[in-house]
């Protein structure tokens, strides 16, 4: 039994046990994961279903039905041409007695609004209750998958670091930094942010022409995808002699991260390793400038469950896998953020990252 067919059971027992009748999966991390099929989502239908009972069926038109095929061992393939009703062809291939379908996150509204329309005795329900339980909780295969990822992540940034920074624009410094991820083995670069000087005061800063130069503050936050599995991380430096206030809050932020870090460990409420972060930094004075969640799950998604915020009471589990990247961000001024991924073990955490945290200078 292949690892699909594996997961495709567990999310089946999940179907019974929440009363789901049949599973709606659209081109999405969903998919991959549960079939291994890479393809994207358009105005065309294409629509994994998955029965409580019995074998998946992928509904795919003819254009785009070679990028299942080869995963076609396990589950039935039914193409349409253009011109043809699939959404009378996904009603046609339900148990006559559907009634309750789970529809994941990442389909387009049409699609759903549609096939409403062609089952209208049918109610349709989040089938992240479902696969969510399953995704957060890494098996041997995907933490290897994401360990490489991390260590991909980390020789990006150790390359980026050891060329000349000042005089380079944001985005110059972006694109370099994704063609190094994809020399280190990504299949795909992602995002790539360079906030340098006072745009690293902004969490989310969108890469400018704005030239590096001496004096700057530099975030540098990136990730991509490896063997199908995220990476994300950030280190913040500076180019030149940092002002000790800098050097105050740079010390201030490793502290808060590392703190996290050790507050990771089965049975803990994910709350605790934002609570453990926050505290650090409230403590220093600088907690109104720490205006964002502690961290987010890692996975197929860059961005998944579990989340390490205030208010989720969600038992950390072995195999969870996420992000520890607290931040003190003045406004116009400079911003310092130190990221790595953490992984929870049998009996605490380990790191899928391992670029020095400390202080850099350029």
């Amino acid at each position: 039994m292949s690892i699909y067919q594996t997961r495709c059971k567990r999310v089946q027992e999940g179907m019974h046990e929440l009363g789901i009748d049949v599973l709606f999966v659209a081109p999405s991390s969903d998919l991959v994961y549960l079939s291994g099929i890479h393809t994207f989502t358009s105005e065309r239908l294409a629509l994994f279903v998955l029965p409580a009972n019995g074998d998946p069926l992928m509904v795919v038109g003819q254009l785009e039905a070679s990028m299942s095929q080869p995963h076609a061992t396990f589950f039935a393939l039914r193409t349409w041409t253009d011109g043809a009703d699939p959404y009378a062809l996904v009603r046609s291939a339900l148990p006559q007695d559907c009634r309750r379908i789970g529809v994941t996150d990442q389909i387009w509204g049409i699609h759903v609004l549609r096939l409403q329309a062609a089952l209208s005795n049918t109610t349709f329900v989040s089938a992240a209750s479902v696969l969510t339980p399953l995704r957060q909780i890494k098996d041997a295969t995907e933490i290897a998958a994401l360990r490489r990822s991390g260590a991909a992540a980390d020789a990006a940034l150790a390359d980026i670091l050891s060329r000349p920074l000042i005089g380079k624009s944001e985005k110059q410094v972006s694109r370099e930094i994704a063609e190094l991820c994809l020399a280190h083995g990504h299949q795909r670069a992602g995002f790539g942010i360079v906030a340098s000087g006072p745009n690293s005061g902004a969490p989310h800063h969108m890469n400018s022409d704005r030239l590096l130069q001496k004096g700057d503050a530099v975030v540098l936050d990136f990730g991509g995808a490896y063997d199908d599995y995220a990476s994300d991380i950030t280190r913040s430096v500076f180019l030149g002699a940092p002002p000790d206030e800098y050097r105050r809050i740079y010390e201030v932020v490793r502290q808060a991260q590392e703190a996290a870090f050790q507050a990771v460990r089965p049975g803990a409420p994910c709350q605790d390793v934002d609570r453990a972060a926050r505290g650090v930094i409230a403590a220093a004075g600088y907690g109104e400038y720490f205006i964002h969640r502690t961290g987010h799950g890692l996975g197929l998604d860059g961005h998944e469950e579990p989340y390490m915020i205030e208010g989720n009471t969600l038992p950390l589990a072995p195999g969870m896998v996420f992000s520890d990247e607290p931040g003190i961000y003045l406004p116009n001024r400079f911003g310092v953020r130190i990221e790595d991924i953490v992984v929870v073990t049998e009996s605490g955490a380990g790191r899928f990252n391992h670029a020095p945290r400390e202080l850099r200078v350029l």
